[in-house]
């Protein structure tokens, strides 16, 4: 895809490049003169225990209690042993554990098609971190057809309960077009409540979106509001158009010291942009400014990103 370009101030922004995740649950060479492009998160992937521990309830079945102590000390046997019948006799706890366990491999082989047909007896029962797993194997077609307009009913259903991962995922749909007629208003609107509950990714979707003004009228202080919430959270991707927010003086007063300092913290996580475009604010900086952006970022990292 060709990207869109604009210029502002003496920074080249690159917009329109859209990166898929690959995984369950969230560039060019350039001069002084120019920025790499900014990101954005598309499909947010959320499949972690947590959540899905998070949302079993407190069972009265003695096996999946079982199963759930043996899978929290490691033993995956045990836990597929109790966990099995508990799934069959229609548990949606153990149904939608047992699909995680299909996912990672732990106690059984890989298998998202076993995993697939274990979260669908889940999610009809209204189980919400089913349905938001469900959706997301038919949008990436992983043990199933690819199916967008089946991964937004899915999506549609968690994110009425409030998941978030949902709400996020669901809004993307709505961003891009895929399963439903493009709407990017609707699409805020499920940003926007995936942020209020602090999720970073919907957070740093929401940011661009009041960035490109899609959905929504274009502010770019409230860009650098949403940014900030999730790149306080340590999301290195916010934390990247954070910098580059203070590199081109949009939202904030310009400042290639703080756009040194987030772009730094960001390429401490591995990303490739972020250190080119700390490179390139570095040859801005006179020593002094260099020496004072890298001991912000050393006291921020310290203070685990807050009141950067």
């Amino acid at each position: 895809m060709r990207c869109k370009s604009s210029t502002r101030r003496n920074f080249q922004l690159t917009y329109g490049c859209f990166y898929a995740g690959t995984s369950f649950h969230l560039p060019i060479h350039s001069n002084s003169t120019k920025l790499i492009p900014m990101k954005k998160l598309t499909v947010t992937l959320g499949l972690t225990l947590a959540v899905l521990i998070g949302n079993v309830g407190v069972s009265a079945n003695v096996e999946f209690q079982k199963g759930l102590t043996a899978y929290e000390s490691g033993d995956y046997a045990i836990a597929l042993r109790e966990w099995t019948p508990v799934a069959e006799q229609g548990d949606a706890d153990g149904q939608s554990l047992l699909g995680w366990m299909h996912v990672t491999g732990e106690g059984v082989a890989k298998d998202y098609k076993i995993a697939g047909k274990s979260w669908k007896r889940a999610a009809e029962q209204g189980y919400a971190s089913a349905q938001y797993n469900l959706g997301l194997v038919y949008e990436k077609g992983q043990g199933v057809p690819q199916d967008y307009k089946t991964a937004v009913m899915w999506y549609t259903l968690a994110a009425k309960q409030g998941n978030a991962g949902a709400q996020t995922n669901l809004g993307l749909m709505y961003e891009k077009g895929q399963g439903i007629p493009q709407d990017y208003k609707t699409a805020v609107k499920w940003y926007k409540l995936a942020a209020e509950q602090g999720y970073a990714r919907a957070q740093t979707n929401l940011g661009f979106m009041y960035e490109k003004g899609q959905g929504i009228s274009q502010d770019y202080k409230t860009v650098v509001k949403w940014y900030k919430l999730a790149a306080e959270q340590g999301y290195a991707r916010a934390q990247y158009n954070l910098g580059v927010m203070y590199a081109n003086g949009q939202g904030v007063i310009q400042d290639n010291v703080r756009a040194h300092m987030w772009l730094n913290i960001a390429s401490s996580s591995g990303d490739k942009n972020a250190s080119k475009n700390r490179d390139i604010i570095a040859n801005e900086l006179t020593p002094a400014n260099l020496f004072t952006a890298q001991k912000l970022a050393r006291e921020c990292v310290r203070k685990k990103y807050k009141g950067c």
